[in-house]
């Protein structure tokens, strides 16, 4: 090659991008390379960024841990040296307050005032307080701020805790005793110091400090320490009880070795003890030059391998939402074939089985690989409709097939038979173009069976009301319009609902009073809710139709139609001959009431002629006497009076007698009136006494006193009563006992 055409070689690869000649390169590759290295490029941009991670971060914290530590040792030191001054500071004053509370120079009072001045002047002095020997505060002087669980009222005696143990303990060891705070508690713990006081060598009771740890960590640290460290205290377990502490690492970065170190120093303040701990945490600060460099060197990696994942993971991404999207589609589609109750048929155009499903094969009982690539005529075609099954198929695959669809009968494997309904559509492919025909079938022989039953149960229930002897009539309310009427309501009314509406309104009002304005009564029933009127009891009425010459019995009731409108129903029975038998049946016992009157009184005639000859005789006699004195001037006026009045009672009681009688055989219908049963049977002893008398029976009668008012026809009871009477008379006189026993 000559050397110019090597260097314009040489010019071209060094101008080419390098981004285009890796798509070059890429589009090279076959697909098994391409995934490969989407896998091990990402790999491998990891690891060089891990090993970047971890050499730069080792060589910083080994650089910079020593020198921060020291620096945290002495400031540690210093400020716990400070702390431990200011604690010694306010135990001198305690101590300098105790002993003259001991040598008792001071009284409670004043003890209070200088306890006072001392909780003021030092802000981490809460509380002092002043316990004797049995454990009771004499003077107690408490900071405002100071929780109210934690002070301690005058008088009050030391419950067992932890400042009665620091009180025993102090008391044993005749020294000062601070307490071991504890984290955690509510609310929060106090320092305390016990200083014992002696009098005279005895014990005599302890001056109790409290101060706030809380207190003693902001005033007692120096500003300078508390600015560049997290600085704490903590309990003798490590519990954190007053600062604040640095955050700890994620836990994803603590498997790296150089986080397993902290950055922090703790020591014991004295003269607490290891009750109470002092840690100082320094604060994260920036590294440096080196740290920088590193870190950018980080950035490039993180960016290169982000890069590469992304990369890979969009492309693994898209082919797994490819394979998952067809595997889906495929899975729901055969779980929709199989979980179908139709039958689904695939034809080619040849009318060639090119598919069916699982419910096709349960129904005809032949399976997949039988049916399929079978062609007419079908194994599940009865013998006697092959014909008309090849005619329906010829009409399938010319696309004449109705869209409704058809039904068939078809035979399962073993021999039985089903009704079936088939629907045929066209198969059409992704392209637009027709590849065959779908077919599914339904089984409809439930259907079918019910549907027969339905109707031969109608058909029978329609030959039973047609062929009843009463007419009977359906119509919704609020509407002409006639639901259902059987052979004898069309027969007298005709096909309309005049009849049925007219029947409705005249079984509303009595017989007597019908009238063609009868059609515009209201419903009774209307307004009252659908399950009431149905649940209702039927209504029975006797009404004439005029038209008809008939007596009809009329029952009606409401129902809830097929369609869910309330209808009411009516059904008329001819009671014509009924009721012309019940009127002879009342005639005849009229007349046989009045032949039964006349008997009676023929039967008590001559006793009534007995009866009226003693009025009427006496009458006689009054008017003689009276018209003979008269002639002989023989009476006066008040003895005229006296016999006038004779006569014309004697009068009376004969026209009462007649009364009676004519009232007794008067013929009448039935009259009911209220009667009251006393004088309903005095005016039938009265009656029948005169039967009685003749045929010498003696009547006792009672009637209870207070009895009820009767509706009833006091004629026919009197009749009645007169009747069993006189049976009883005839009855004694026939069996002819003597006079004495005669009585009723």
């Amino acid at each position: 090659m000559p050397f110019s055409s090597r260097v314009n070689a040489a010019r071209h690869v060094v101008n080419a991008s390098p981004l285009s000649w890796w798509r070059r390169w890429w589009r090279r590759q076959t697909p098994v390379l391409q995934d490969a290295v989407a896998m091990l490029a990402p790999l491998a941009a990891v690891l060089l960024f891990l090993a970047a991670i971890v050499s730069a971060f080792w060589y910083l914290r080994a650089e910079e841990v020593e020198r921060e530590q020291e620096s945290v040792k002495r400031d540690v030191e210093y400020a716990q040296q400070r702390v431990r001054l200011r604690l010694l500071e306010r135990q001198e004053q305690l101590m300098r307050v105790a002993r003259d509370a001991s040598n008792r120079e001071i009284d409670p009072t004043e003890f209070a005032s200088r306890a006072e001045s001392l909780v003021s002047q030092f802000p981490e002095l809460q509380a002092v307080s002043w316990i004797d020997d049995r454990r009771r505060v004499r003077a107690a002087y408490g900071a405002p701020s100071l929780h109210p669980a934690q002070q301690h009222p005058i008088g009050e005696v030391l419950r067992p805790g932890d400042i009665e143990t620091n009180y025993a303990l102090a008391r044993e060891l005749r020294q000062p005793v601070f307490s071991q705070p504890v984290a955690g508690s509510d609310p929060a713990s106090l320092l305390q110091l016990h200083i014992p006081l002696f009098d005279q060598g005895l014990f005599a009771g302890v001056v109790l400090g409290e101060f706030s740890i809380d207190g003693l960590l902001r005033y007692g640290i120096p500003p300078e320490v508390s600015a560049r460290y997290a600085v704490s205290l903590l309990d003798a377990k490590d519990g954190l009880i007053a600062g604040n502490t640095v955050n700890p690492r994620e836990a994803g970065t603590r498997v790296l070795p150089w986080t397993e170190h902290t950055n922090e120093y703790e020591v014991p303040v004295s003269p607490v003890g290891n009750g109470l701990m002092l840690r100082a945490q320094a604060y994260r600060t920036s590294q440096g030059i080196v740290g920088n460099g590193l870190f950018w060197l980080v950035v490039a990696l993180s960016v290169l391998t982000s890069w590469m994942l992304i990369g890979t993971w969009r492309h693994t991404r898209r082919r797994l939402q490819a394979q998952q999207a067809l595997m889906a589609e495929t899975n729901f589609r055969r779980a929709m074939e199989n979980s179908m109750l139709t039958g689904m048929r695939v034809l080619d155009l040849e009318g060639r089985i090119t598919y069916v499903n699982a419910a096709f094969c349960a129904m005809t009982g032949w399976s997949e690989s039988e049916l399929v690539g079978q062609t007419p005529p079908f194994p599940y075609w009865l013998e006697s409709d092959r014909e008309v099954m090849n005619e329906r198929l010829e009409e399938e695959l010319h696309g004449r097939a109705l869209p409704g669809g058809f039904q068939v009968r078809v035979k399962r494997k073993n021999g039985s038979v089903f009704s079936a309904r088939l629907y045929v559509s066209p198969l059409i492919d992704a392209r637009g173009h027709q590849t065959g025909w779908m077919t599914s079938m339904t089984d409809i022989t439930e259907p079918t069976r019910i549907r027969e039953q339905l109707s031969a149960s109608h058909e029978r229930f329609t030959t039973v009301l047609e062929a009843l002897d009463a007419s009977v009539s359906v119509a919704p309310l609020g509407s002409e319009e006639l639901l259902f009427a059987n052979k004898l309501y069309r027969s007298w009314f005709g096909p309309d609902t005049i009849g049925h509406l007219g029947m409705v309104a005249q079984a509303g009002v009595p017989a007597s009073q019908a009238h063609d304005e009868g059609l515009d009564d209201v419903d009774p029933y209307a307004g009252l809710p659908i399950d009431t009127l149905t649940n209702a009891q039927p209504a029975n009425n006797e009404i004439f139709v005029p038209q008809l010459g008939k007596w009809l019995e009329v029952r009606s009731r409401y129902l809830t139609w097929v369609d869910g409108r309330l209808a009411q129903m009516v059904i008329a029975t001819d009671i014509t001959p009924r009721r012309d038998a019940e009127d002879l049946s009342a005639a005849q016992a009229d007349r046989a009431q009045s032949a039964s009157r006349l008997i009676t009184m023929g039967e008590m005639a001559s006793s009534v002629a007995h009866e009226l000859n003693q009025p009427l005789t006496a009458i006689t006699n009054y008017c003689n006497g009276m018209a003979s004195r008269i002639r002989g001037q023989t009476i006066d006026s008040e003895a005229l009076l006296a016999a006038l009045d004779k006569t014309s009672k004697q009068a009376q009681r004969a026209g009462q007698i007649i009364q009676r009688i004519r009232s007794f055989v008067k013929r009448s219908e039935p009259n009911r009136t209220p009667a009251e049963v006393g004088a309903m049977v005095s005016e039938a002893v009265e009656l029948a006494g005169i039967e009685l008398r003749r045929r010498n029976v003696r009547l006792n009668h009672y009637v209870a006193a207070r009895l009820p008012i009767l509706r009833v026809d006091p004629i026919l009871i009197e009749q009645v009563l007169v009747n069993l009477l006189k049976n009883a008379a005839e009855s004694i006189d026939v069996a002819e006992r003597p006079l004495a026993r005669r009585s009723v």
